[in-house]
């Protein structure tokens, strides 16, 4: 089914500030919680999209590719990018829209342990950052791309706990095992009771006396993984995708990070990019076009053979329909542009020379511009109308 738009999602306009965003999200999150809501899947799928929409929107990097390319821009079209929320990704990363509250920021609002989630997991991961290198033919049709990351992954020895056995791990005594300490706070709604994640065990429930010898208690070891990434056609230089959960692991059990993949394009020896068309330029002697011929062409899909009617000008724009690029977001493919251009020598010897100064005043070599002769803006105005 079809992703809604992030600003219908929240209710707000497109051009609202980071306050009314916000401000949105915490009307529905508090809405359709599932502590409000027990049982309830479609209020469980509402907040969830709800959180979704807040995590591009709050964010300014991620909004700008939404607004430009839509939902391609921040979960491509295809392989699974940004992958669907979990409640603790939504609990551990928005936890902070309703203030200083910790893995189970509702308690205060609907009281209870928050359905069950048990303590918060540890810190999360960070993100990595890549760049992936694209042919014209590539974006053409889409790719699948096998690349070797280097990062931060879970230690196998402690399965990340960071400890040296399972003897190695004892209760927090800050928290008494429970990951969570609860404080007053004075909020806009008077004083109210909440938790945030332990700062003695980070929120573990934990505590570890003696280290992992592999990864020195850290629970990560730094190798190399290898990933296959989708990348759907049409994407532009720039643009980035995100794998959720690709990055570095995380600390202590904690969520990974995303790895996010930033598009380059690759120069084609003969053809440009303009959007979703693609350029050439066709360079023709004097000769041919005065009398016109058949040439090959590139194309994206290999050469192709046109048709150079006689007379045809300098500037002479044909078009290849369908030939270009598809829509990253599916709604179409751009052409292949072939600019013409007449080419003049610049060395002549004496025969040629002898036989230009015969033709250059014959009546049909004098300039004679007419309705059929339209200057450049003319020729592209005549070609965005058909």
């Amino acid at each position: 089914m079809a992703k809604r738009d992030y600003y219908e999602v929240l209710g707000v306009s497109k051009d609202a500030d980071e306050s009314a965003i916000k401000k949105a999200y915490r009307k529905l999150a508090i809405k359709f919680h599932p502590d409000k809501n027990p049982g309830d899947k479609e209020a469980e799928e509402k907040f969830k999209e709800a959180a979704e929409a807040y995590e591009i929107l709050s964010d300014k990097d991620k909004r700008s590719r939404y607004d430009r390319f839509g939902h391609a821009g921040v979960d491509g079209q295809s392989g699974g990018f940004r992958g669907g929320m979990t409640m603790e990704d939504i609990f551990s990363q928005f936890g902070d829209i309703f203030g200083d509250i910790g893995g189970s920021p509702f308690e205060s609002f609907f009281g209870g342990s928050s359905g069950g989630r048990g303590r918060p997991r540890g810190q999360k991961g960070t993100n990595l950052r890549i760049k992936v290198s694209l042919t014209l033919e590539e974006i053409a049709s889409g790719v699948t791309k096998k690349i070797k990351v280097k990062k931060l992954r879970t230690c196998e020895t402690c399965n990340g706990s960071g400890a040296k056995d399972s003897k190695s791990v004892t209760t927090c005594s800050t928290c008494r095992g429970s990951g969570y300490v609860r404080q007053v706070k004075s909020t806009f709604l008077g004083q109210m009771q909440t938790t945030i994640p332990c700062p003695s065990c980070n929120g573990t429930g934990q505590t570890i006396t003696a280290n992992c010898a592999k990864c020195k208690g850290d629970g990560r070891i730094y190798g190399d993984e290898t990933l296959e990434i989708e990348i759907p056609g049409g994407v532009e230089e720039g643009m980035q995708l995100s794998l959720r959960g690709k990055g570095n692991s995380g600390l202590r059990g904690g969520p990974p990070g995303d790895l996010l993949i930033n598009i380059e394009e690759k120069p084609h020896e003969s053809l440009k990019r303009d959007g979703m068309n693609v350029i050439f330029d066709l360079y023709l002697n004097f000769a041919d076009a005065a009398l016109g011929t058949s040439v090959e062409v590139p194309t994206i899909g290999g050469k192709v053979r046109i048709k150079i009617p006689a007379g045809t000008q300098s500037g002479k724009i044909f078009r290849l329909q369908g030939k270009g690029l598809p829509s990253v977001q599916s709604y179409g493919k751009g052409d292949q542009l072939i600019h013409v251009n007449v080419w003049t020598p610049k060395k002549l010897n004496s025969e040629e020379k002898e036989l230009l100064e015969k033709l250059k005043d014959m009546p049909n070599f004098k300039p004679q511009p007419g309705k059929s002769d339209k200057g450049f803006f003319d020729r592209m105005k005549d070609y965005f109308k058909s």
